[in-house]
């Protein structure tokens, strides 16, 4: 699958400090140092499954973990950038009856338009993006695999065998939602997950092949024909793609439970190593009260705003005025208040000069490396944009540095 392209990241002058990059890891519920000091950082983000447009909430996920990849490059690291798109699943199929357009059609269309509006946003594309349809093999192979571990058993209900992976088999289960069994039954009921079926061993086991139904897409395989429940496909190109220990697991909270949580248990299982060394989640974004969803249809999309001639620079900004696991709510107040914004770092790193920029990019780094603190380095620029704006200054290099470093670190083109 055919990432998007993105704008050239701009080189910043090396940094003379040496604060460890901080965030907050949820498994650990605790703020720790993420990524290594050298060599090659390694992220799997989870991706969207194409039945709908982008929305403000996927965006501010997206956005969210490309200042994670850009703060890292600023630190002289590579980054191994892993995404993937669900483009089969119980949702693209449902959406693709109700619209009449077939499946893989939707899936690509909307695929499409996802990359479409992350090249917008300027959100840097990752190095490797794989859809599961063309990760079958893989995916198969990773059960077979968990099934020689006997983590993976059949549950036949007279017509069809599927295959769901027992959650027993992992010892750490849990270890990173932290929840109650009795939480856990509610959250997997409420988010794909079938706590009731009958012939399971525990409510909490998960679907990874889904025996072939009519009128369904499937394919062939050692496992009988089917296609691949959602938990096990981010498992195996994860796997494939990064190798097992990776750095970092991230995606909305909402992923969390059963998402992640079922990830990591497969993925130790089937290697005898952690999963992922931190796992890291954006907060939700509300709208009208209510968190913002396909399911409850209360959605701002990006496409929209982007056709009705909002810069896709002040949207970015509007998602960086909140802390990254904050939750909150999208208005039209906040995006009038970011363009403003916009403008006004546009007129200031227009004139011919200005205040010396050193101190800003010092505190802009500063504040990313704890936690991502996107807020903070936007109050940055914004004292540096309103006392150049407000006083006779005369360092000629200055509005250059500081649009090279909102373009480096922030991704906001000015």
């Amino acid at each position: 699958m055919q990432a998007w392209s993105s704008r050239p990241v701009p080189t910043l002058p090396p940094s003379a400090a040496a604060h460890p990059l901080q965030a907050f890891d949820t498994a650990a519920r605790q703020v720790v140092s993420i990524g290594p000091d050298t060599g090659t950082a390694r992220i799997y983000v989870c991706g969207i499954t194409p039945y709908d447009a982008t929305h403000i909430g996927h965006a501010n996920t997206y956005i969210a973990f490309d200042l994670l990849n850009r703060v890292w490059r600023d630190r002289g690291l590579q980054v191994n950038h892993v995404q993937n798109v669900t483009d089969i699943d119980d949702p693209l199929l449902e959406r693709a009856a109700e619209t009449g357009i077939e499946w893989s059609a939707l899936a690509e269309q909307q695929t499409r338009l996802f990359s479409e509006d992350m090249a917008a946003l300027n959100v840097l594309p990752p190095r490797h993006y794989v859809g599961a349809v063309e990760s079958m093999a893989l995916i198969v192979d990773l059960i077979e695999q968990l099934q020689g571990r006997q983590a993976v058993y059949p549950v036949d209900d007279r017509e069809f065998e599927d295959l769901y992976f027992a959650q027993a088999s992992d010892s750490e289960f849990g270890s990173l939602s932290h929840l109650s069994e009795h939480e856990a039954i509610a959250l997997f009921a409420e988010r794909g997950g079938d706590p009731d079926r009958r012939g399971k061993k525990a409510p909490l086991d998960c679907l990874v092949w889904r025996h072939a139904r009519a009128g369904e897409p499937s394919w062939q395989s050692v496992l009988g024909p089917g296609r691949p429940g959602w938990h096990i496909e981010c498992t195996a190109i994860s796997l494939d793609r990064l190798g097992a220990g990776f750095d970092v697991q991230a995606g909305g909270s909402d992923l969390i439970f059963p998402h992640h949580e079922m990830c990591a248990a497969q993925g130790r299982v089937a290697t005898d190593q952690p999963f992922a060394q931190a796992y890291l989640h954006s907060g939700m974004v509300g709208l009208d009260g209510e968190k913002m969803s396909k399911s409850k249809g209360n959605l701002v999309f990006v496409s929209a705003l982007r056709a009705s001639g909002i810069d896709p620079m002040a949207i970015r900004l509007a998602l960086l005025g909140h802390h990254y696991r904050d939750d909150w709510e999208w208005s039209d107040e906040l995006l009038v208040s970011a363009q403003d914004r916009l403008s006004r770092w546009r007129e200031a790193v227009r004139l011919p000069a200005s205040l010396n920029a050193d101190e800003v990019l010092v505190q802009m780094r500063a504040a990313l490396v704890q936690d991502l603190d996107a807020p903070a380095a936007l109050a940055a620029v914004d004292a540096w944009a309103g006392a150049s704006m407000a006083t006779d200054s005369d360092d000629a290099e200055a509005p250059e540095l500081v649009a090279r470093a909102c373009e480096a670190l922030l991704g906001v083109t000015l």
